[in-house]
């Protein structure tokens, strides 16, 4: 691991968030030789600005392209995760992009020695509830979503905010059949239907478990992750209400 890489993307990530204006990425491309190197930058600008003290984060988010793709994982500070329906009109960004996904909630406390032992199965068993999350995309890089993929794992996987709607009980449904609505301002609503990238939101939960633990030693019951998009990543503007629902598990509302 290049730790002359990883301490320069984490002083350029540190120096972006707390002046307010987006790092150049293009003298850093090359600097993280691989994922353990951005989790590493990851872990660093959380210890640097106090998110999580000595505990391990209470929300999360995970997902990749599809299941032949590795799965990425972030941590997620606090003090941008709301209940619905949420108001972004305040919160510092330089891009809107709006990420219809369902969050799933662990149910009891999980160690490493048990997520070694987990399937998607065995994981889906440890949730008890889900909820309809919005997550809003953003990038401390100038390049924004254009960045290198690892600056952008590095930068929190790009995340910004994370809004969550109402918990139910957690159900394994027939999610090729689930249906959604995306509204974004005066856009025209955006429907989808079984898109999910890996098939089944639960498809993350085994690897995040054994990422997560192996970091932290052990989850809480109550830690949240959302799941990745079902719609893409489309733009919002200043002023727009987003409204996202997933037929039969509600909704979740946001403002810009």
């Amino acid at each position: 691991m290049s730790e002359a890489g990883i301490e320069a993307v984490t002083q350029a990530l540190l120096q972006a968030r707390r002046s307010g204006l987006p790092a150049d990425a293009a003298p850093l491309a090359d600097a993280l030789p691989d994922a353990n190197a951005a989790y590493a930058v990851q872990h660093r600008v959380a210890q640097a600005l106090g998110w999580f003290g000595d505990g391990a984060p209470r929300h999360w988010k995970s997902g990749g392209p599809g299941r032949s793709q590795p799965l990425t994982h972030a941590p997620l500070p606090a003090a941008g995760v709301w209940a619905s329906p949420g108001d972004a009109s305040r919160w510092p960004m330089h891009h809107r992009l709006v990420e219809s996904e369902i969050a799933l909630r662990l149910g009891r406390e999980v160690d490493a020695e048990l997520a070694r032992t987990l399937d998607m199965d065995g994981a889906a068993a440890l949730v008890d509830a889900m909820a309809v999350s919005i997550e809003i995309v953003d990038s401390r890089w100038q390049q924004g979503l254009a960045a290198p993929a690892l600056l952008r794992l590095a930068d929190l996987a790009s995340h910004a905010a994370l809004v969550l709607g109402e918990w139910q009980p957690f159900e394994r449904r027939d999610w090729a059949a689930q249906r959604g609505r995306l509204g974004i301002g005066e856009q025209p609503v955006l429907a989808f239907r079984g898109s999910h990238s890996c098939g089944d939101p639960a498809w993350v939960l085994a690897d995040w478990l054994r990422h997560a633990t192996a970091r932290h030693g052990r989850l809480s019951a109550g830690t949240v992750v959302t799941t990745g998009t079902w719609a893409g990543a489309p733009p919002a503007a200043p002023g727009d209400k987003v409204l996202l629902a997933f037929d039969g598990m509600g909704q979740a509302v946001t403002h810009f």
